[in-house]
């Protein structure tokens, strides 16, 4: 493989089943800020990776999810800081998983949604 080519990673991340419908139903029904980030990251605009949106992982749901990375990105929103520690348990336990975690704030998105590109553009040179 030659220096500029990026390695695919095989892993298979199970779900709970019962997620699926919900998934594509919060798909349907995204915030603004989902929105907004979601044409940023689709069709590998993103330095050629592919990102999935409303993601089931385990017995959680994560906003974007690229299987190549194992990289989450979460949205949150004012209803999360209410969920603090609710958050912060379902993080650990994807984490167990080998998933690592992005998390920007409604208004970082809706406010700049580049510069957010832009600190995963840097997330992703930093981590490969």
């Amino acid at each position: 493989m030659s220096g500029g080519e990026k390695q695919k990673r095989k892993i298979i991340i199970r779900y709970n089943p019962a997620l699926k419908k919900l998934a594509s139903d919060l798909r349907k029904n995204g915030t603004l800020s989902e929105v907004l980030l979601w044409k940023c990251l689709q069709s590998g605009q993103i330095q050629g990776y592919d990102f999935h949106r409303q993601k089931p992982i385990g017995n959680y749901i994560v906003d974007f999810f690229c299987p190549e990375l194992l990289l989450a990105i979460e949205i949150d929103g004012c209803s999360h800081g209410y969920k603090d520690v609710e958050d912060e348990i379902r993080q650990k336990e994807i984490e167990k998983l080998g998933i690592r975690f992005l998390r920007f704030t409604d208004s970082n998105v809706k406010d700049d949604c580049w510069a957010v590109v832009e600190e995963i553009k840097a997330w992703i040179k930093r981590h490969l």
